[in-house]
């Protein structure tokens, strides 16, 4: 299979990479001129191209006419993940994003364990853990990682901005078949899971996610860890959605 890199540098049958996926291709893979790899330029296109020179710091292409990424689901699902402790997010972001999430938004919350810690440095990590499974999994588009919000409310904030939001509670709530099996479920393009870290919810928590408009959720009688939870949620979502298929 041909190796996968993303730039924006596509125009009039040409490309050209920079930076350090420039230097992996033709110092690490060791590219030669005429060699294909794939290009996808961050919005779900893709492009077989053959390298046709080298720079200091670049590769150039010629590329074929673009095609639509068949690795990009038909839905658009953002990930807020109440915030584990232990380096547990960084396994999160890298199965979601292999599961074909959209974007993924920590969150701190009531019964949180772990504490805000140097998160901009942190990002930048969570950010190339991202890049590097949208490339292992031949994804179209380069999910995003974002700063944790710092508390509950600022999660039902963001509510608004979906079509369906799904409020995953240990407590339980309706199933999530049923949910896809009747409107708004079957419609929605927009879609936000929410799911909590090692503490769980507060009970003011799951009335403030109902009051703001999500669909509280359970998953059935066993209590999933917080790293499980994303992963199980993430698979029915897309298996209901028709796209694990």
């Amino acid at each position: 299979m041909p190796h996968r890199y993303f730039t924006t540098e596509i125009s009039d049958g040409t490309a050209v990479l920079r930076g350090a996926d420039a230097h992996h291709l033709s110092r690490v893979m060791r590219g030669k001129l005429g060699d294909t790899v794939i290009l996808c330029d961050g919005s779900a296109v893709e492009y077989t191209a053959t390298i046709t020179g080298f720079g200091d710091e670049t590769v150039e292409f010629s590329v074929e006419p673009g095609y639509p990424s068949a690795a990009e689901p038909s839905v658009e699902v953002t990930l807020f993940a109440g915030y584990p402790k232990l380096g547990k997010l960084e396994d999160t972001i890298r199965h979601s994003v292999e599961l074909g999430v959209t974007n993924v938004v920590p969150f701190f919350s009531r019964y949180c364990v772990a504490a805000p810690k140097k998160e901009e440095a942190k990002n930048e990590r969570y950010c190339r853990v991202a890049v590097e499974a949208a490339k292992q999994c031949g994804r179209g588009i380069l999910p995003t990682v974002e700063l944790p919000l710092p508390d509950f409310n600022a999660v039902c904030d963001r509510f608004k901005d979906y079509d369906l939001v799904l409020f995953f509670y240990e407590c339980g709530g309706v199933s999530l078949r049923e949910v896809f099996n009747k409107e708004p479920g079957n419609r929605a393009k927009r879609i936000a899971v929410v799911t909590g870290s090692e503490g769980g919810f507060a009970a003011e928590e799951a009335a403030l996610a109902a009051e703001c408009g999500a669909v509280t959720v359970g998953l059935g009688p066993r209590i999933l860890r917080c790293e499980t939870a994303p992963l199980a949620v993430l698979s029915a979502v897309m298996t209901l959605t028709g796209n694990l298929e």
